[in-house]
């Protein structure tokens, strides 16, 4: 199945405008402002600048959809002395738990990057941003040049934005997969910022957890964790937090994160280190060298869990999203 919206290259809703320099690209729609950092903490949407019109509320975080390194099962312990510092992996701490991973390529693209290739295309009433990056460090024994391509896609009458994020990998691997915030970290200061998280795929309280759970640091694998090997695959595979103002306590929209084909999530987690993390995991099967492999996301504000779950059902099951000079399409 697929989804396309064809475009005469160029032209652009007067609904939609797009302003662009050295450093950044801002988008504004009838619903939403959103920005877009080529210099600095990159891939993404730009974090505080994703502007819900309808509420006044903001992403309250580090940015939505950020992406870190190619990883795989495994530990880095046999050979950390010759890892650059920056794709050493440790674990058994309240940071990355007790699961062994090793990174294959980095660095981390968000932090470490500095600089992203990012391109705008222009439709009649939508806007897409293309961004890409070629990973330059690897393990040893391994190859750096796999590449990085992320679209995101913005619309007039729509609350949140369309993204995938692809992997085109230059190595082979019996697990690779790749990281990212989905839909993205939440700063608080006990849970000034939410008053709840939402997470399609925990059946307890209808997957539903008070803010005042991540009053305290605890690790990935000790509570709210997902692992496609251990959990039940879900329907849905929402993961969202309910936004509150943190002057007046008073609750805002939903602000959720879909995975839209649930099978493509390796492993997810929802804990606090100072914030709550929002780290997901997408691949986790054997590919090789010349292959691809990614997932495609809806990001965005929601009045209700009920209305999650329609947008869900509308999109579910698609995998990749493409976009070009001629439009963009789901796949």
């Amino acid at each position: 199945m697929g989804m396309i919206l064809a475009t005469a290259a160029g032209r652009l809703s007067a609904q939609i405008e797009v302003k662009e320099d050295d450093k950044t690209i801002q988008i504004t729609t009838p619903e939403l402002n959103a920005g877009v950092n080529k210099k600095g903490y990159v891939t993404g949407i730009a974090a505080g600048s994703f502007l819900d019109k309808k509420t006044g509320f903001h992403d309250p975080g580090h940015g939505l959809d950020i992406v870190d390194w190619i990883m795989e099962a495994g530990s880095d312990e046999a050979y950390r002395d010759k890892l650059d510092p920056e794709l050493v992996y440790r674990f058994n701490n309240l940071v990355h738990g007790k699961t062994a991973k090793r990174s294959i390529e980095g660095p981390q693209i968000c932090t470490r990057a500095g600089a992203i290739d990012a391109k705008v295309i222009k439709g009649p009433d939508f806007v897409v941003i293309k961004q890409q990056y070629q990973y330059r460090t690897a393990a040893p024994g391994k190859k750096t040049g796999s590449t990085w391509e992320q679209n995101i896609v913005l619309q007039t009458g729509k609350r949140f934005f369309i993204s995938s994020d692809r992997m085109n990998v230059v190595n082979s691997s019996d697990s690779m997969f790749f990281r990212l915030d989905m839909p993205g970290h939440i700063k608080h200061n006990k849970g000034d910022t939410f008053s709840e998280v939402y997470l399609s795929y925990r059946e307890e309280n209808g997957g539903k957890i008070p803010s005042s759970e991540f009053v305290s640091d605890f690790a990935p694998d000790e509570k709210f964790n997902y692992r496609r090997d251990k959990n039940k695959l879900p329907d849905r595979f929402i993961r969202a937090y309910h936004l509150r103002d943190p002057k007046s306590g008073k609750d805002g929209p939903w602000l959720a994160g879909m995975t839209l084909a649930p099978e493509l999530v390796y492993e997810a987690w929802c804990h606090q280190r100072g914030y709550v993390s929002f780290i997901e995991e997408i691949g986790g099967r054997p590919i090789k060298a010349g292959g691809s492999f990614g997932a495609a996301f809806i990001v965005g504000y929601f009045d209700s869990i009920e209305e999650m779950n329609q947008i869900y059902d509308q999109y579910k099951g698609f995998k990749q999203l493409e976009a070009g000079p001629g439009g963009w399409q789901l796949k």
